[in-house]
């Protein structure tokens, strides 16, 4: 599925990448590597890839 596909939150894989971040919250790849790295929620680093579970984003995002 292409990230430009996504209707819906629901729709969006579990973990999800920095460019999904993007998408959902609708800004920049600048804000969206600095909110990853700010340690306000757990990512994982897989080599130079930021992932995030949709899970915890999502209840970070509802506050």
């Amino acid at each position: 599925m292409n990230p430009t596909e996504y209707k819906s939150k629901a729709d969006y894989p579990s973990v999800l990448t920095a460019k999904d971040v993007q998408e959902i919250l609708g800004i920049g790849e600048r804000q969206t590597y600095e909110l990853l790295n700010s340690g306000q929620f757990h990512v994982v680093r897989v080599g130079r890839m930021i992932k995030i579970s949709k899970e915890v984003f999502l209840k970070w995002l509802e506050g």
